[in-house]
C-alpha cells in the first residue's frame, strides 16, 4: 500500500483496520489508517469500494473514497450492501437480493460472517449466479494456521491459529470459541494493545501460556484477567503445559497475537512445530 502511484483497482474491499505494525509508521496509528486507504486512492465513481461499516476507523476516514460505496453491517439496519437479518446475511444490489443463513457458512465466527459479506457483494456485482455463491460460502475451508482444527486429545480440542500475529486476528479467534480457553500466545509484541481483547480474555479464558522470549506486556495486561500465566520458550513445552493444565471439552488455542521471529522461523514454523507437539501428545 505504501507504494501505491498509479494502480487502480476495479473493486476495493476494507475489512477492517486494527493496530499492527505500528514499528514501522512511527508509532502514529494514523499514518496506518492512512496507508491502508491508498487502495482507494485512484479510484473514481466508476470503481467499487466494498468495506466493514462496523469499523469506527473505516467510517471515520470513508469520506476520503471517491468510489461507489457498498458497505456492510452485523446489523439488521437497512441502507447497506450487506447486513444480518434474522440469522441471515442479506446482499442487496439494487433490485437483486441474496441472502443465506449463517448457520449454513463453511466457517464460523463474527470475522467469517463479515468476510462471506464482502465476498457476497463482490459476486453480486459480478452477476456471479446466487448459487454459486451460496456453494462457494457453504463448502469453504479456512486456510492452515488460521482457526485449523489439529486434534482432540482427552477431551481437549487444539487449535492452530499460529497466522494470527496482531491482537485484532487473536480477538476473532477467542471470540469463535465458546468453551473455556487455554490460550497459546506471545512472540514479538509490535506494539501491541491489549486493552482491545480485555474483556474477552477474562471471559472466555482461563490460563495463559506465553510462548516467547519477552513476555512482560502480556503478563502486565493480563495478571488480573486470568487465574494463571505460564512463561515457555518451545511449542513443545506449551503444549505439554497446556496438557497438563486442561480440562476436559477445554480448547487450547495457539493464537499468539505477535510475530514469531524470536523463537521461530515463521508462523508457518510456529504452526508446523504446535501441530507436531500435539500429535505427539
Amino acid at each position: 500500500m505504501d507504494d501505491i502511484h498509479t494502480y487502480r483497482p476495479d473493486i476495493a474491499i476494507l475489512l477492517n483496520i486494527t493496530p499492527d505494525h505500528l514499528d514501522r509508521y512511527n508509532n502514529n496509528f494514523q499514518e496506518y489508517v492512512d496507508a491502508k486507504f491508498k487502495i482507494t486512492q485512484n479510484q473514481g465513481p466508476q470503481d467499487i469500494f466494498i468495506y466493514n461499516a462496523d469499523d469506527e476507523y473505516i467510517a471515520a476516514n470513508i469520506n476520503c473514497s471517491k468510489a461507489l460505496k457498498k458497505p456492510f453491517t452485523l446489523s439488521a439496519q437497512t441502507g447497506y450492501s450487506g447486513r444480518v437479518n434474522n440469522g441471515q446475511i442479506e446482499i442487496t444490489n439494487q433490485e437483486n437480493t441474496f441472502t443465506m443463513n449463517i448457520s449454513d457458512l463453511g466457517l464460523r465466527g463474527i470475522h467469517n460472517t463479515q468476510n462471506s459479506m464482502a465476498a457476497a457483494i463482490t459476486g453480486n456485482v459480478l452477476d456471479i449466479r446466487k448459487d454459486s455463491i451460496r456453494e462457494s460460502l457453504m463448502n469453504f475451508e479456512s486456510i492452515e494456521h488460521r482457526l485449523e482444527f489439529v486434534a482432540k486429545v482427552g477431551g481437549v480440542s487444539y487449535i492452530n491459529d499460529s497466522k494470527a500475529t496482531n491482537v485484532n486476528s487473536s480477538w476473532y479467534a477467542l471470540e469463535s470459541i465458546e468453551k473455556p480457553i487455554i490460550w497459546i500466545a506471545g512472540g514479538v509484541d509490535k506494539g501491541n494493545d491489549y486493552q482491545l481483547i480485555h474483556d474477552l480474555v477474562k471471559d472466555r479464558v482461563r490460563l495463559i501460556i506465553c510462548l516467547g522470549l519477552d513476555n512482560r506486556k502480556i503478563h502486565e495486561a493480563f495478571a488480573s484477567q486470568v487465574d494463571m500465566i505460564v512463561n515457555t520458550t518451545t511449542a513443545r513445552e506449551a503444549v505439554i503445559a497446556a496438557s497438563k493444565f486442561a480440562k476436559k471439552e477445554d480448547t487450547v488455542l495457539l493464537s499468539p497475537a505477535c510475530a514469531s521471529f524470536d523463537l521461530f522461523d515463521s508462523y508457518e514454523d510456529r504452526g508446523q512445530q504446535f501441530k507436531e507437539a500435539v500429535r505427539n501428545l
